[in-house]
């Protein structure tokens, strides 16, 4: 290991190998870093965080503070687990949870000043670009883009491979594979380049274009191709929402209180 002689490393915090440790940076009791992360100088990673391999953690950055939520009990032990291969970049912020967990999966990519609430959950492959900012309890697919300055409300559900327009306000559950964005926040089309890049083409983007046409005309998707895609699709339609549906698909979504 490769540790600084200014860091502070709490008694209890357990490192794996080859993990670099830069000048000022802080590690807090109850904390376990995976083999080969590196956390530069002047972050901090605060109690009450596991995180795997191979995680950068760049100057300032800040893991696992207490949830900015007034009816938190600071004396509680809640968490914040991530992966393996992220990078948080300069000024990133992300809270433990006010409840269980706050969950971060593997290689994500969190761009400088971006913040991430408590209780959030991210899958894998996730890049936030620069001042994004996820509210508390929002559950995040794989694979989806938040373009620079996007917010995103408490509660809100965001599918995978989904891109959010730069400076959106999404205050309202966006589909997986979509491109949305403006004021109000809308579904625009299907995030053709992102599905592209990703292998999605062929039959399996035909049957989603499908399903996408079908939603927006408030028709059943049902019918169409079990494909893997649109079993994702269906599955998530199905799961409670707690803002409903953003955009022009008028869509009966099942909620909370049904």
């Amino acid at each position: 290991m490769n540790i600084h002689p200014t860091a502070q490393i709490a008694a209890t915090a357990k490192l794996g190998g080859n993990v670099s440790v830069g000048p000022y940076a802080i590690i807090e009791d109850d904390v376990e870093i995976g083999d080969f992360s590196q956390i530069d100088g002047h972050a901090v990673v605060r109690r009450y965080v596991k995180m795997g391999q191979h995680n950068w953690v760049h100057p300032h950055a800040v893991l696992g503070g207490l949830p900015q939520d007034l009816t938190f009990e600071r004396d509680s032990v809640t968490w914040l687990e991530i992966g393996d291969g992220n990078v948080f970049r300069e000024g990133v912020t992300v809270s433990r949870a006010s409840q269980t967990v706050t969950r971060i999966g593997s290689h994500c990519y969190l761009m400088n000043n971006s913040h991430v609430a408590h209780d959030c959950r991210l899958g894998d492959f996730n890049i936030l670009a620069a001042n994004v900012a996820l509210g508390g309890h929002v559950v995040v697919g794989n694979r989806v883009f938040f373009g620079g300055a996007s917010v995103v409300h408490q509660f809100c559900r965001i599918g995978s491979f989904a891109m959010i327009r730069g400076m959106a306000g999404v205050n309202k559950d966006v589909l997986p594979y979509s491109l949305v964005g403006g004021a109000p926040i809308k579904h625009y089309r299907l995030n053709s380049v992102g599905l592209h890049r990703n292998g999605i083409e062929g039959d399996a983007y035909l049957a989603l274009s499908s399903a996408y046409r079908s939603l927006r005309l408030r028709e059943s998707i049902d019918e169409l191709p079990d494909t893997e895609e649109l079993a994702y699709l269906r599955a998530w339609l199905a799961e409670p929402s707690k803002r409903g549906l953003a955009g022009f698909v008028a869509l009966s979504v099942k909620t909370d209180d049904e």
